[in-house]
């Protein structure tokens, strides 16, 4: 495994690491970024400075998810009209920080990302579309997954 990579989901995000490099540009990756890449690109596009270019993209295609805007205009949050893209679709594929949500996409980066000089973290979380029950119920889980989210980015980024 080269340098830079964190595949401990314990040690990602550990506040107060003076190892760890600024971040200028991130990328969260998961399955089809419709669900958990998207929420997390909203929120730390509020939490960080706009000067970190920050993305999201998905290992396979998906479509938008409306339980998704729901819970992020809750928080005042928008994806505005930003529809769900691949990862291998990116114009810039270089970020110095690759947050991966879901297995598949920890995988994906890194077989993508070889012995390039990017960080690599599994930030492993739960996917709430597979929730049933009420509407309620359904947002709840989303909201769980925001929190959990929004608690990460702070964490990592001291935001």
């Amino acid at each position: 495994m080269s340098a830079g990579r964190d595949d401990d989901a314990q040690g990602a995000g550990a506040p107060g690491d003076a190892a760890r490099p600024k971040v200028s540009s991130v990328l969260f990756l998961c399955g089809m970024n419709a669900i958990r890449s998207p929420i997390a690109e909203a929120l730390a596009r509020s939490l960080l400075p706009p000067t970190v270019y920050i993305a999201s993209a998905g290992v396979r295609h998906g479509e938008r998810d409306p339980f998704v805007d729901a819970v992020l205009e809750e928080r005042g949050l928008s994806l505005g009209e930003r529809e769900p893209q691949r990862y291998e679709d990116l114009e810039d594929g270089f970020f110095d920080l690759i947050v991966t949500m879901a297995p598949e996409a920890h995988h994906a980066a890194l077989d993508a990302t070889g012995t390039a000089s990017v960080q690599v973290e599994f930030w492993p979380m739960p996917d709430p579309s597979v929730v049933t029950g009420s509407r309620d119920q359904i947002l709840d889980a989303y909201r769980d997954l925001l929190g959990r989210i929004e608690q990460r980015i702070r964490q990592r980024f001291e935001a």
